[in-house]
């Protein structure tokens, strides 16, 4: 199912039940109503649900970010809280405490009922948490942080915007827009996805996360900025291989090394 079908048929669902719903309104509110559609699409059947599986949630949730960004596209992309100033809520509602938790919940509930493959697990929170700690243990060699600096920025940005794997390790320096002193967001651009070759190019707008550094993209593109030294050009893959001296390969674009470091804390994907 396209993301432009999803959100119709969010809308239309929230609209039955409700005539005077509003599609474009963003307040406390949209968290519970996002919850509540992928509930109608992945709850059991016995319950009077549609009974879809994880993986139906999985893309409800990253096409209706895909509508919300278009509704507002200068919000942060990786946080939702209350403006105590203005008295409004800032940034995406799919990446709401409600959203996040609901998400994992339901995941655990298909896992027990066999319909999850730990293959196909998502990443919480808590898990982005516990590969940065792995990533960039002190105890580490510098060839080991290296390569972990490199490893953990790529999980993190696919976790942030919700992309894939492959997705992630075939992003170029020429990707990237920052403009430092002027700019309080970076602008990460992706080709085409192959699902929808339709020659739309797919953005991300992401700030700063002073509450939560571990998931902070400023601080980990600085991470990445400092173990890239002068000698690295600044075009090509974004991400790159570690040899075993601890130099940076610029020859070789990292392509196949993910799962290693997923299991070494116990996490599959």
């Amino acid at each position: 199912t396209s993301p432009r079908r999803i959100i119709r048929h969010f809308i239309t669902f929230h609209l039955r039940r409700n005539k005077d719903w509003d599609p474009k309104r963003v307040d406390e509110q949209t968290p519970l109503d996002i919850a509540t559609f992928i509930t109608q699409k992945c709850g059991p059947t016995a319950q009077g649900f549609e009974g879809k599986k994880h993986s139906t949630a999985v893309s409800t949730r990253a096409a209706l970010t895909m509508w919300y960004k278009t509704l507002r596209p200068n919000e942060s992309q990786i946080e939702w809280q209350l403006d105590s100033v203005t008295n409004t809520w800032r940034g995406l509602p799919t990446r709401s405490r409600h959203v996040s938790q609901f998400m994992i919940g339901l995941e655990k509930t298909k896992a027990k009922a066999g319909e999850v493959s730990q293959s196909a697990c998502a990443l919480s929170l808590d898990d982005i948490h516990r590969l940065h700690d792995h990533c960039l243990n002190p105890s580490l060699t510098t060839t080991q942080r290296r390569a972990g600096v490199i490893r953990y920025v790529a999980y993190l940005l696919a976790w942030l915007m919700m992309l894939r794997i492959d997705e992630v390790v075939n992003l170029k320096f020429e990707n990237i827009d920052h403009v430092p002193g002027e700019r309080k967001y970076i602008d990460v651009g992706l080709g085409t996805r192959k699902q929808k070759q339709t020659g739309v190019l797919h953005s991300w707008r992401l700030h700063a996360n002073d509450g939560d550094p571990k998931i902070c993209p400023f601080r980990a593109f600085i991470l990445l900025a400092s173990l890239y030294s002068s000698n690295i050009k600044k075009s090509g893959p974004l991400f790159l291989h570690v040899s075993s001296q601890g130099a940076v390969m610029q020859s070789q674009p990292l392509v196949s090394i993910f799962p290693v470091v997923l299991k070494h804390v116990h996490l599959f994907i």
